[in-house]
């Protein structure tokens, strides 16, 4: 079993002061949940610059290497026409399709990263601490430890800040 507080905010300005309370204090703070980006929050928490473009930019550098080696090698060494008296070589027709490929390859390269870093993949278990985070509110989920001794800490910093529906919860893993 795992315990954890979970508080509700409508503001937040209340929220960022909360996490940031929390985090000087240091307690563990296992997510927060948020119906748009606030900014300053990442930082409060700690969350490193995203690698999903550096991923894209690979993929797609891998689809260009793919399609432009593929059309070399079909219209060269493997199949080559003489049509019109185009070369075999002819960089300017392969154009089109290798940026097709770059565009295709970067996106399913993003596509399975953000699955594979967001732990969403098929199979993936997700716990629903609330229904109601879909809601307009802001959630922060803390996490507590198992004696017990954090929870009126976590529970006055919360209040101090204007929490709503502070609850403490446990979730088997």
């Amino acid at each position: 079993m795992r315990r954890y507080i979970s508080a509700y905010f409508e503001d937040e300005g209340n929220l960022l002061r909360a996490a940031k309370d929390l985090k000087e204090n240091n307690i563990s703070i296992q997510d927060v949940l948020t119906p748009f980006p606030v900014h300053g929050l990442d930082s409060i928490l700690g969350f490193k610059k995203s690698l999903i473009p550096t991923v894209g930019f690979i993929s797609g550098a891998i689809g260009t290497m793919v399609a432009f080696g593929f059309q070399t090698w079909a219209f060269t060494v493997d199949y080559p026409l003489f049509i019109g008296g185009k070369p075999h070589f002819a960089i300017p027709s392969f154009i089109p399709i290798t940026f097709e490929l770059t565009v295709l390859f970067a996106a399913f390269g993003m596509v399975f990263a953000f699955l594979i870093r967001s732990k969403l993949g098929p199979g993936a278990k997700k716990t629903i601490h609330d229904e109601r985070i879909t809601d307009d509110h802001f959630v922060i989920i803390v996490d507590l430890d198992e004696s017990g001794s954090q929870d009126g800490k976590v529970k006055d910093i919360l209040s101090k800040e204007e929490a709503q529906d502070i609850k403490v919860k446990e979730i088997e893993l």
